[in-house]
C-alpha cells in the first residue's frame, strides 16, 4: 500500500515549506495540489519523483469530485492532509463582491471540509490532518472580518474532529499563526509601509506544527507573541480587543 501525503496550496510559502519538511517522512508520494500548473512542476523539480503535481481548482465541485475519483483509483495511505490553500483580503466588508465571497468561504471552508471527508477513509492510526488556521480565528477582526471569520470555523472544526477521531488514532491540528513573512502579505499600502508585529517565518510555522501534531495536540501556536494573544482574547472583552485592533491600523484605512 502506498503512503501518501496530501498538501494543498503547496506553490509558495507555508505549502512549499511543509512540502520540503514531508520529504524527510517516510512516505512513497507527496500530492501537491495548487492552481498554477508551472510553480508545482518546479516543486517537482527541485524535490524529486516523490513530488506528484496535482493542478485543480478546489472551489470547484468538479475538481474536488476528480479529486475524490483520484484516491479511489489507488492502493494508498493517507498519512498527512495539510490544508493549506486559503485567501486572504483586508478590506471593508462592504467592498467584497459576491464572488469574493463565494470563493474565500468555498476555499478556506468548504474545501478542507471535503477533503477531510475525503481522505479519512484513507486513513490509519498514525495519520495527521493539519489545517492552517490563524490567530484571527481567537477573535472577531474588523477589516479582515470575512478571511477571519473562515479561520474560526477551521479552528472549531479541527479541534471538534480531534475529538471524534481520537478512538481511530487520526489527530487534527489547527495551526493558528499570526503573521506570517510570505508573499500573501500586503506590504505596503498607498506608499506607507505595512508594520506587522510578531511576525515568522513559515518555516518556523511549519515546524512547530509537525511537533505538535505529532504529540497530538489539536492546535499549534508558533511564538510567545500569539500566545499572548490568545490569552488576552480570554480575559479581555471582544468589544475591548475589537477596539484594540482598530486602533493598531487606523494608519492603513
Amino acid at each position: 500500500m502506498k503512503k501518501i501525503a496530501i498538501v494543498t496550496g503547496a506553490s509558495g510559502g507555508i505549502g512549499q515549506v511543509f512540502v520540503r519538511e514531508l520529504t524527510k517522512e517516510n512516505l512513497d508520494e507527496i500530492w501537491i495540489v495548487g492552481r498554477k500548473e508551472k510553480q508545482l512542476l518546479l516543486l517537482k523539480n527541485e524535490f524529486g519523483e516523490r513530488i506528484i503535481p496535482i493542478c485543480m481548482d478546489l472551489t470547484k465541485d468538479t475538481d474536488l469530485l476528480s479529486f475524490a475519483d483520484l484516491l479511489k483509483r489507488q492502493n494508498l495511505s493517507v498519512l498527512w492532509l495539510i490544508n493549506n490553500a486559503g485567501i486572504a483580503k483586508m478590506a471593508p466588508s462592504q467592498e467584497f463582491s459576491l464572488l469574493e465571497i463565494e470563493q474565500t468561504i468555498d476555499l478556506n471552508c468548504k474545501a478542507p471540509a471535503v477533503l477531510i471527508s475525503l481522505c479519512i477513509p484513507f486513513m490509519k492510526k498514525g495519520a495527521k490532518i493539519l489545517n492552517i488556521s490563524s490567530a484571527s480565528a481567537f477573535q472577531p477582526v474588523p477589516y479582515i472580518n470575512l478571511y477571519a471569520a473562515t479561520k474560526a470555523f477551521e479552528r472549531s472544526y479541527s479541534r471538534a474532529l480531534n475529538t471524534e477521531l481520537k478512538t481511530s488514532g487520526i489527530t487534527v491540528t489547527a495551526v493558528c499563526p499570526s503573521w506570517v513573512d510570505t508573499g500573501m502579505l500586503l506590504k505596503e499600502i498607498d506608499g506607507r509601509k505595512v508594520r506587522f508585529p510578531g511576525i515568522v517565518t513559515p518555516e518556523r510555522v511549519v515546524r512547530k506544527a509537525i511537533i505538535d501534531t505529532k504529540k497530538g495536540k489539536d492546535t499549534s501556536i508558533c511564538s510567545f507573541y500569539v500566545k499572548c494573544q490568545h490569552l488576552n482574547v480570554k480575559l479581555l472583552p471582544q468589544r475591548l480587543t475589537m477596539k484594540i485592533w482598530l486602533h493598531n491600523i487606523k494608519k492603513y484605512l
